[in-house]
């Protein structure tokens, strides 16, 4: 009787491997230092099978960008309950983001760093990640800021850019603290949270803060206008 054959691994259970091992050797050597070679190994499998599989280094690349940034969105969507108060709402997104970044952190550092800084087609992969994220917050300070006010009627730009910008302290703030040891990511988000939130707050309920008028500035540097003259 002849030997039993085992069972070849199905396609989505052999790619999901190189991709685990691709993610882990691009974050943490680097696009341009990381080679197919030492990828195939890491994932028990010969080269010409990744290159049969994958293509190319940039579609394996590719590849990696469009997994982890389509985790990384899901797990923040699911993570907010729209049943819950505005500030909760924001709370438990910000909890998802950096459990999700601390918890992965060779993911984050394709998506934050390598695909950013090695040009197109990779650049607009992680921008379309991050137009999602930022319509994503920018609809939960909306809702929020509309109930505040009693006004369903706010428009989007009142709190679109301040949706911007949170979403990139978030993104600076889950790099400084995946490098940090002794930060968990329930802190990092407390911080954050602490930061934004009396800002929005006043935001919601119509008191913002705003810039000194023209003739403030001016009062209050008058050494500053005499050197423009």
């Amino acid at each position: 009787m002849g030997a039993v054959k085992s069972k070849r691994m199905p396609r989505a259970v052999r790619e999901r491997q190189m991709l685990d091992a691709a993610v882990r050797t691009f974050g943490q050597r680097g696009y341009r230092a990381a080679s197919m070679d030492e990828i195939a190994e890491l994932a028990g499998v010969s080269k010409p099978l990744v290159y049969l599989y994958l293509n190319s280094k940039e579609d394996l690349f590719t590849a990696c960008i469009r997994r982890e940034a389509k985790a990384l969105t899901t797990a923040v969507r699911a993570g907010v309950n729209p049943e819950l108060p505005a500030d909760r709402q924001l709370w438990e997104g910000l909890a998802a983001f950096f459990t999700h970044t601390a918890r992965n952190p060779d993911a984050w550092a394709v998506l934050h760093l390598q695909a950013r800084t090695h040009g197109e087609p990779f650049a607009a992969e992680v921008a379309a990640m991050r137009e999602e994220m930022v319509a994503f917050v920018t609809g939960l300070i909306l809702v929020a800021a509309r109930e505040a006010r009693r006004d369903p009627s706010l428009p989007e730009r009142e709190v679109a850019g301040l949706a911007e910008g949170l979403v990139g302290a978030a993104e600076a703030l889950a790099a400084w603290a995946n490098a940090t040891p002794g930060i968990t990511a329930r802190q990092a988000a407390a911080t954050l949270m602490n930061f934004a939130w009396a800002g929005l707050g006043n935001l919601m309920e119509g008191h913002p803060w705003t810039p000194p008028t023209r003739t403030d500035d001016e009062e209050a540097t008058p050494h500053a206008e005499a050197q423009a003259r």
